[in-house]
């Protein structure tokens, strides 16, 4: 039997697996987190985040969704790997760069009585050109109506490092997800799939979502769907550039500021659930 150490964290109930690897490596890590992340006959998670050296930042963050795919980035995992370096005495700074296949993200750790509580997160540039997040569309695709199961609806498709279609409606909470959820995030449209977010507005500096994420489902909360759903909202008037927006979902809330230069910051909880030692058979 093999053994793997690992920390169980959220932030607002994204729930990630991390696994320390700035000393070893995982041989097979889309395997081992389709294993982990099974709800029922395993840890349990959303996905598994690896924490690996880096040559150009002070870590890099690996993620891979519970289907076994390797997602670009992650807004509320990334908190987490802030959380984790600092709380472990892995860095005392409070500063933190960290690389990730969209790019690399500056982290703003904020301290309570020793550890990490919230952390701001400068998420980059908002995309929404269609060649790059990516979509199929001769221009950028701002409440554009798409049919989906025979139902129209007007999507805004932004990218945050990783694709997300934005839909806004008078009501989300009766949504069936589960049943409508994989009909949008395999849609022809997007050709590297597509997280999607169901919003509505409850005012300029409120907005309410459930996301359904590519590879994982409908999740408690999405840092990038998030970030991602302001930017649809400003760019459909009902929010506005500068303005500190809340973002309500499941787990939890998170503040999400969109400068005029497309500029994402977000800022959130970053949470440690406990520490295990996970046992497996190498059937390798």
């Amino acid at each position: 039997m093999k053994k793997i150490n690992f920390t169980k964290m959220h932030g607002i109930g994204n729930d990630y697996i991390y696994i320390n690897c700035l000393d070893n490596d995982i041989k097979d890590p889309s395997k081992l987190a389709i294993m982990m992340s099974s709800r029922r006959y395993s840890v349990g998670a959303d996905g598994v985040v690896l924490i690996c050296k880096s040559e150009v930042a002070d870590a890099k963050m690996r993620m891979f969704n519970a289907d076994g795919s390797e997602g670009k980035m992650c807004g509320n995992a990334i908190r987490c790997v802030g959380k984790y370096l600092y709380d472990n005495g892995i860095t005392d700074k409070k500063s933190l760069s960290i690389e990730t296949l969209s790019g690399i993200k500056y982290l703003e750790l904020f301290v309570v009585n020793g550890k990490v509580d919230t952390v701001k997160v400068d998420m980059g540039l908002a995309i929404i050109d269609p060649k790059e997040i990516p979509v199929i569309a001769s221009k950028s695709m701002i409440n554009e109506k798409v049919i989906v199961n025979d139902k129209p609806y007007f999507i805004t498709a932004v990218s945050m490092g990783n694709p997300h279609a934005v839909i806004f409606l008078d009501e989300i909470d009766n949504l069936n997800l589960e049943k409508i959820g994989p009909s949008f995030e395999n849609l022809d449209l997007f050709p590297e799939r597509v997280n999607t977010e169901f919003v509505k507005v409850i005012d300029r500096k409120t907005l309410k979502m459930r996301v359904w994420e590519r590879g994982s489902g409908e999740t408690h909360a999405c840092g990038t769907g998030s970030c991602a759903t302001v930017v649809a909202a400003i760019l459909n008037g009902y929010c506005d550039y500068g303005e500190n927006v809340t973002v309500k979902l499941i787990g939890g809330e998170l503040n999400i500021v969109c400068n005029k230069d497309m500029k994402v910051f977000m800022t959130g909880k970053a949470t440690k659930v406990y520490d295990g030692v996970y046992e497996y058979e190498d059937k390798n």
